[in-house]
């Protein structure tokens, strides 16, 4: 990473100058102004009185790093040639042009957020009082200068000209780098009652030396990057900087260089962007995910060709720092792989039983996903492949590994899958993944993965909705609002009389695939009433034979004799080991059977709590 720098201070007017000029300009990244009225009133007393406001960061133009621009907002389009972007400083500068150096009202807000746009002025005697700070001599005016009064009737001051500003001691603070003509103007208008207005002059020229003197001597501290740095160091530094805003991602930063090559990489992703939203279960990928994927292909294919020619390679990487390194003939060469694999990947995981994107169990599987899948091509599509793509997968689900540390698995799973599947060893992400019986007893929270993995799976395994018995395809799940509910209903767990913790009643354990309507005519009662009311029908609800619905019951890995009993502890023992069966099924391996007294009800971890501690499986990785 190279980085060259030098410090120096550089004249706030000829930092304006600059501006004006559009020899420094903003990276296409930098973010809007958003500086409310408070802080530019702020930031010019500060000026007024020589107090420090902070160093600028800029690059050399013409190096490695080649931004579009846009000029700091206000200012005209540039009439000389770009010399440097500005990487920390925006609001600042662009305060300070808007106020100090351009003749149209400064765009603002104010405290409330409501955009105003105002005219700033020194009103002269508060500035030289020594009893009045700084800031309150700063007064603001709406965009004709005028400041009314009783709801607009009455004008309480006007500015909209210089006379009015010289009768009223207000000096126009957007004429500061060139006060010496508004006080020239001034002097004339002395001059032309000079017995009743000398007293202005004197206090014009007290206030030029006190205060206007201070703008056109003040010094910038400027952290100057030269035109040798690199794409990843600017970024980096850019990010540790900019602390006053929200990070920036790394596909505004990749958008600004590719913009620099003239290519227009946000309306490219919006086209694919949109063509991927036609699939629910794609509703929510993100830019950088994309670009994630297209990184694994790149930088797999770049080691590949250097193992081939016998030098060291590099890593396979999916990091931040590659997405900043990858070239635009990489994101034009995979874009369109990349872009097929994650719509073979919805069809994936429609096979799965995943139709949508809030019931994915990891939206950041979907990225090592998609560019397996684009490797791999239409061979995807074999049993053998499927089975083994589908085994992965859920490895990864119930292992709980894309939580944290996951782009060192998205190297890993680019590289092992393929191989694996063309007959190579075990992945790590298969090999590594285990399951505790346990687990199953604390999943209760909808966002978690393995929650979601197990809804999945019991449709995957041909789970029947318990009144039409229908399966739940793709039709049906829409149709019908399926989604997780309660087996014995919350409203009867939660009597008194039935002694059932919430933590354990509404586990997984006691939650299934149902149709909306299903759960709404199941209601809050006893699953004996519920069943006898599905066997008997009646109204509108035809009658299901008992033989009928004791099958629709084991489809979703329930015994129907502990349901018409009413037993909860005996049902919930029982199908926490169907379901450890399903997902030892899915996962291809044996889970971590429990080999102590399962934990007491009341001494348990929060939703909260098990996310937390999840979250660092699998964080010490193999790096590739």
């Amino acid at each position: 990473m190279t980085t060259s720098f030098k410090t120096h201070p550089a004249a706030l007017k000829d930092l304006m100058r600059d501006c004006h000029e559009g020899k420094l300009q903003l990276p296409d990244f930098q973010r809007g102004w958003v500086w409310d009225q408070d802080r530019i009133v702020d930031l010019l007393a500060s000026v007024s009185e020589g107090f420090p406001v902070g160093a600028l960061m800029t690059l050399e133009a013409a190096g490695e790093v080649a931004f579009a621009v846009n000029p700091i907002e206000g200012a005209p389009a540039a009439s000389k040639p770009l010399e440097a972007y500005l990487l920390d400083g925006q609001q600042r500068m662009t305060s300070l042009y808007q106020s100090t150096s351009s003749r149209n009202a400064v765009k603002t807000q104010t405290a409330k957020n409501k955009p105003v746009k105002l005219h700033f002025y020194f009103d002269i005697r508060a500035a030289l009082n020594p009893n009045v700070a700084r800031r309150d001599a700063i007064v603001a005016t709406p965009e004709d200068r005028i400041i009314r009064e009783d709801f607009g009737r009455r004008i309480a001051l006007d500015l909209s000209n210089e006379d009015a500003q010289f009768t009223a001691l207000h000096f126009p603070i957007d004429r500061i780098f060139d006060a010496q003509i508004w006080i020239q103007a001034a002097l004339t208008w002395v001059l032309q009652d000079m017995e009743a207005r000398k007293d202005h002059m004197a206090l014009i020229n007290e206030f030029s030396i006190r205060v206007i003197n201070n703008f056109t001597d003040y010094h910038v501290p400027v952290i100057a990057l030269g035109k040798d740095t690199s794409r990843a160091a600017v970024c980096l530094v850019f990010e540790k900087v900019n602390t006053g805003g929200k990070p920036l991602d790394a596909f505004e930063l990749v958008t600004a260089m590719y913009a620099g090559q003239t290519f227009r990489l946000r309306d490219d992703w919006k086209a694919r962007r949109d063509r991927l939203a036609k699939q629910p279960v794609l509703a929510n990928v993100e830019p950088v995910e994309f670009l994630q994927a297209i990184s694994l292909l790149h930088t797999k294919s770049v080691r590949a060709r250097a193992e081939a020619e016998g030098k060291e390679p590099p890593a396979i990487s999916a990091t931040r720092a590659s997405l900043l390194q990858l070239p635009l003939s990489a994101y034009v060469a995979y874009a369109g792989m990349v872009e097929e694999g994650y719509i073979k990947a919805a069809k994936f995981l429609h096979g799965l039983k995943i139709f949508r994107a809030r019931d994915l169990p990891y939206q950041t599987q979907l990225a090592p996903l998609a560019a397996i899948l684009a490797e791999l091509g239409e061979t995807w599509e074999h049993d053998a492949v499927r089975k083994r793509l589908a085994q992965w997968y859920w490895c990864g689900v119930f292992g709980e590994l894309y939580g944290s540390a996951i782009e060192s698995r998205f190297a890993l799973d680019i590289r092992d899958v393929p191989r694996w599947i063309a007959g190579g060893p075990l992945p790590q992400t298969v090999d590594r993944a285990d399951f505790r019986e346990e687990r199953l007893r604390t999943l209760r929270s909808r966002l978690s993965a393995a929650y979601k993995g197990v809804h999945a799976l019991l449709m995957r395994c041909g789970a029947e909705d318990f009144m039409s018995g229908q399966p739940f395809d793709q039709t049906v799940f829409f149709d019908e609002n399926v989604d997780i509910h309660h087996i014995f209903p919350e409203a009867w767990c939660k009597q008194p009389a039935q002694g059932i913790s919430p933590d354990i009643y509404n586990s997984i354990i006691n939650k299934t695939p149902l149709s909306a309507r299903t759960n709404r005519i199941i209601g809050g009662v006893a699953p004996s009433s519920y069943l006898s009311r599905l066997e008997k029908g009646g109204g509108q609800l035809p009658a299901i034979p008992a033989d009928r619905l004791e099958s629709i019951l084991k489809s979703h890995e329930i015994d129907i004799a502990r349901l018409r009993a009413d037993e909860f502890t005996a049902f919930f023992d029982d199908r926490r080991a169907r379901l450890l069966r399903l997902i030892e099924a899915a996962m291809g391996k044996d889970a971590v059977r429990e080999t102590v007294a399962p934990p007491d009800p009341d001494d348990h971890y929060s939703d909260e709590e098990q996310e937390a501690e999840v979250q660092h499986v699998g964080e010490h990785e193999e790096t590739i």
